[in-house]
């Protein structure tokens, strides 16, 4: 019957300490380790020492705590490291999102790019004498207002199993 109030005063102790708000604020996973570990150290200590109930629950309690601590981190050090591993997965996924889009710009480009020389090409015919191409030859030389009509179109510009993937090239058609 002497235990009682001590019973009492340790279940009034910790729903005050993890009942109120303030304990509800962000406990970091090392402080709760500690607290429980402590707690937990603190009770089997003075279970198993029989002789000195005080010392047995003192020198558990830090030894509980220690560990709890211990563990605590641990728990931490793998949230963290989840954290920073989805964090690298989002952002290649950013990177290869950009990228796609970025081929999507070029082959637009280059659809529209073979569109305006498609369509600029020579369609009505030249007298046999002119300086210009002929009307058998249409869009071999340079057409005036189209600059680089002479030059055909490179259609695998971005693709990087090509030669010059990276540069806006065209060759010409010799």
């Amino acid at each position: 019957m002497k235990k009682l109030p001590y019973f009492f005063a340790l279940i009034i102790l910790l729903s005050t300490v993890f009942g109120s708000a303030p304990a509800k604020a962000q406990w970091s996973p090392q402080a709760k380790g500690a607290v429980i570990g402590g707690l937990g150290g603190a009770a089997a200590g003075a279970i198993i020492n029989k002789r000195n109930r005080a010392v047995g629950g003192v020198v558990g309690g830090v030894a509980g705590g220690a560990i709890g601590y211990g563990v605590g981190k641990h728990i931490d050090n793998k949230r963290k490291e989840r954290a920073r591993i989805a964090a690298a997965n989002r952002a290649a996924a950013a990177r290869e999102a950009a990228y796609r889009a970025e081929l999507r710009r070029a082959n637009a480009r280059n659809e529209s790019k073979t569109a305006l020389v498609a369509t600029s090409t020579q369609t009505t015919a030249m007298p046999v004498n002119s300086l210009t191409a002929s009307a058998a030859m249409p869009g071999a030389m340079s057409q005036p207002g189209v600059p680089g009509a002479s030059y055909l179109p490179n259609p695998h510009y971005g693709d990087a199993s090509k030669p010059y993937s990276t540069e806006e090239i065209r060759r010409k058609s010799w």
